[in-house]
């Protein structure tokens, strides 16, 4: 069955920088385009990062931009959210997310940028 599991995630100082991992299995990675959502407290879940299969070309939120950088690994089923200069308002439950016929998410790995 899909299986998408995320981890890198923690607390981090405003300013710092995490790197989230999400290890699918159960389905061709490569054919499929993966993505990062995020959901704070009180807010609807949102797209943080998207990366096409094939071409690897990238989308980002307004937010995360110059920031942020989105990644994969085919060969170790493996997409991967670099997150740099990190800001309160970044703190979030991150969750990767499988588009298809049926949808797939990840159980979420938490982030919180605090002093």
């Amino acid at each position: 069955q899909v299986q998408l599991v995320e981890s890198g995630g923690g607390l981090v100082q405003p300013g710092g920088s995490l790197r989230l991992s999400c290890e699918a299995s159960g389905f061709y990675f490569s054919a499929y385009t993966m993505s990062w959502y995020r959901q704070a407290p009180g807010k609807e879940r949102e797209l943080v990062a998207r990366i096409l299969n094939v071409s690897g070309s990238t989308t980002y939120a307004d937010s995360v931009k110059g920031r942020f950088t989105i990644s994969r690994d085919d060969a170790k089923n493996t997409v991967y959210l670099q997150m740099n200069s990190l800001q309160p308002e970044d703190t979030a439950m991150y969750y990767c997310f499988r588009p298809g016929r049926r949808d797939f998410w990840g159980q979420g790995t938490q982030v919180t940028v605090s002093s």
